[in-house]
């Protein structure tokens, strides 16, 4: 996903000169307040509005651009969804302008609805789940497990008994890993990720090789760094010792998206199971487990409008059984002895102790929520959005996006270099003008090695963006370069 972990900081040069330099980056902001497209002045705004009105001439230029049939209703959606996201309503306090969010793939915001749901089971149903017989409790149970059908029809899965709910994707891949991977896999197996792997798909499987005894391989990029190597991990998995492919349907640096039918397929001739890291597909895109022909995928809550502390599990049901338990305790069992115990069958298997109900039903509630605003509807906005955000950005000179282009098809975030600065303090200087960006390697040390820098600065898109923020955001990126370049002499 975007980063779950922490993303690691720099220190550019001592203390006391980066303090002087946010200092008079504030000033600098400070001093075209009055003038600001969120600043609330009475200059003339080119994104003037509480939600930025695009400016006349980046309005004129994707106009013009525009793809032939492209749906003119594709860019009002943030519009009509921004009510619902009240904290995206409000001004930084230092500066006066408003927030542009825009750092998605690591945590999505909330909408209101996602948010009442949470509180209403602690208002209103709060009890534990499966274990009473009393009015609170079944009531709970209800919900928690209603939760779990709106997931699995969500993806599309054929049974709500195929959605584990665990705290988040880092977990459901380790319970894959500690289950699956522990019983199956030995010395002469190989396991075979790629080098945009997010760690969360990477330091389980290396931790369950060593235990194991297997090996694990990894596959590049294509000439381009448009995507993995699917020649490569063809080649690869020619050699015959691949037991697991574990890969991210959609690089949370890179944005391109993999061809899951294509390795599916491959993995399939060579009697592999594939594991999905669908993190920063399932918010964005229709996401359908039965035709996408993999053992299991996982994704995260909070990156598609729900809580933190929940994420899950799709595993086919012939995958899932062949698992053992993983964590014991209470509701992962059937019978238990002094001596022994039997165990209860997916998904209960898998979820010992109490659960996070609050947390499960407010994710149901997301999952409602985008399936009324329509998944279809969500991918076209983001293709369009996206689009913009790339065009955008490389007009600005001196600067390097990272992955394919949009033609090529990519997801609606950029993570981007300016020549000759540290990407943390670019994004510093961006938070300083009201826009939130990511800076660090999100969680991708290897590939931002392969690609041969310490770090990018991403901005990311979700459905409450609009093309205003956009340019918010490439209007404070050019200020940016332009403020290091006057202090650098440059």
């Amino acid at each position: 996903g975007g980063c779950r972990g922490h993303a690691r900081a720099r220190q550019s040069g001592t203390a006391t000169e980066m303090a002087s330099l946010t200092a008079r980056a504030t000033l600098h902001a400070s001093a075209r307040a009055s003038a600001s497209p969120r600043s609330g002045g009475s200059g003339t705004a080119r994104n003037a509005g509480p939600h930025g009105l695009r400016g006349s001439r980046r309005r004129h230029r994707h106009d013009a651009t525009a793809a032939p049939g492209a749906s003119a209703s594709a860019v009002d959606l943030a519009a009509e969804l921004r009510a619902d996201f009240p904290i995206l309503e409000q001004n930084i306090p230092e500066t006066g302008k408003r927030l542009v969010y825009l750092d998605s793939a690591a945590s999505s915001q909330k909408p209101s609805a996602v948010i009442d749901a949470h509180r209403d089971y602690y208002m209103m149903i709060n009890a534990n789940v499966h274990r009473g017989v009393h009015y609170l409790s079944g009531k709970a149970t209800d919900a928690y497990e209603e939760a779990r059908v709106k997931v699995a029809k969500f993806v599309n899965a054929k049974s709500d008994r195929e959605i584990v709910f665990t705290r988040n994707a880092s977990e459901a891949i380790n319970l894959v890993a500690y289950t699956w991977g522990m019983a199956n896999l030995g010395p002469g197996d190989e396991v075979v990720v790629s080098v945009l792997e997010h760690h969360s798909n990477l330091v389980p499987w290396q931790l369950v090789c060593e235990k194991t005894g297997a090996t694990l391989r990894h596959v590049g990029l294509k000439s381009d760094n448009s995507g993995i190597d699917v020649d490569e991990l063809a080649a690869v998995m020619g050699e015959g010792r691949v037991k697991l492919v574990a890969t991210a349907h959609v690089s949370n640096v890179l944005g391109c998206e993999l061809d899951v039918p294509a390795v599916a397929e491959l993995a399939k001739k060579h009697g592999a199971k594939v594991l999905l890291d669908a993190c920063q597909s399932v918010p964005h895109m229709p996401v359908d487990v039965q035709t996408l022909g993999v053992d299991w995928i996982v994704a995260s809550g909070h990156k598609m409008c729900g809580p933190t502390g929940i994420g899950f599990l799709w595993g086919t049901a012939e995958a899932l059984e062949s698992m053992p338990p993983w964590m014991g305790g209470g509701e992962m069992i059937q019978d238990v002895y002094m001596d022994r115990s039997t165990y209860a069958p997916p998904p209960a298997r898998f979820e010992a102790g109490t659960p996070a109900i609050g947390e499960a039903i407010a994710l149901g509630r997301a999952c409602d929520y985008l399936t009324e605003v329509g998944m279809d509807r969500v991918h076209a906005f983001e293709k369009e959005i996206g689009g913009i955000l790339y065009d955008e950005l490389s007009a600005v000179n001196d600067v390097t996006i990272y992955g394919p282009t949009p033609a090529q098809g990519r997801a609606s975030l950029a993570a981007f270099n300016v020549a000759g600065l540290h990407a943390n303090d670019v994004c510093t200087l961006l938070d300083q003008a009201g826009v939130a960006t990511r800076s660090g390697h999100h969680c991708t040390q290897p590939l931002h090695r392969y690609l041969g820098v310490p770090a990018t600065a991403r901005a990311s898109l979700y459905l409450y963006n609009t093309p205003g923020e956009v340019d918010a955001l490439v209007e404070s990126l050019t200020d940016t370069i332009s403020f290091f370049r006057e202090i650098n002499g440059m």
